[in-house]
């Protein structure tokens, strides 16, 4: 058996100094945001045949000026959605971008919606997503405080804030695109890093129960 108390001291400066350098890191660095929180274009495409797939779309948008672009599945098998950063749905741009796909997968593929996501919109976005991880560690910290003692419930929110700082810092470090998909995988984290929370304290409590009879 491992005796991992003895590393303690240890690990707990390496963890401190890890949330030192992320904080550093997103205050001068900051998150490559993406699409969602920058704003740009978005298309729904449909093809009518099975050999377009998204590393075919991406080698052709890679081609064309448009910024960032992200390419994935929506819907049916035959549906991707696309988004760019650049933040121009005038019919020149769209008919470049027809005419480049046309050259590469021929004229199977329509144009299902073409919108312009502003800069408001990609704000609301990101304030909601800040919202939604607040507010999830806000119910746990409630939840333990009133299942368990307050002192609990300080150490599993500065554990949580820990993981989360640190993931984040990660992202800003490497320069990876910060999308809603990431805040999708943050909430993730801080469920299962709460679930183990959560676990270890009613293992805990049962035994002291166990230890008082």
């Amino acid at each position: 058996m491992i005796n991992f108390n003895k590393f303690y001291k240890s690990f707990s400066i390496i963890s401190t100094l890890l949330v030192a350098i992320s904080i550093i890191l997103l205050s001068f660095k900051g998150l490559n945001f993406g699409i969602d929180f920058k704003g740009g274009t978005l298309i729904e495409l449909r093809t009518q045949d099975n050999q377009t797939n998204v590393a075919t779309l991406r080698s052709v948008f890679s081609k064309i000026n448009l910024g960032d672009v992200n390419i994935k599945k929506f819907g049916q098998d035959n549906d991707y959605l696309i988004k760019i950063e650049k933040k121009d749905t005038s019919s020149n741009i769209i008919e470049l971008i027809k005419e480049d796909l046309t050259n590469s997968i021929g004229e199977n593929f329509t144009f299902r919606r073409v919108e312009n996501v502003g800069p408001k919109v990609s704000s609301e976005l990101l304030k909601s997503g800040i919202t939604a991880i607040l507010l999830s560690l806000a119910a746990m910290l409630f939840y333990i405080w009133i299942r368990f003692e307050w002192q609990f419930s300080l150490g599993s929110i500065l554990a949580l804030i820990h993981d989360v700082v640190i993931t984040i810092g990660a992202f800003s470090l490497v320069g990876f695109e910060f999308n809603l998909s990431i805040v999708a995988a943050i909430l993730t984290i801080v469920g299962y890093s709460m679930n183990d929370t959560v676990c270890l304290l009613y293992t805990s409590d049962a035994a002291d129960e166990r230890s008082s009879v």
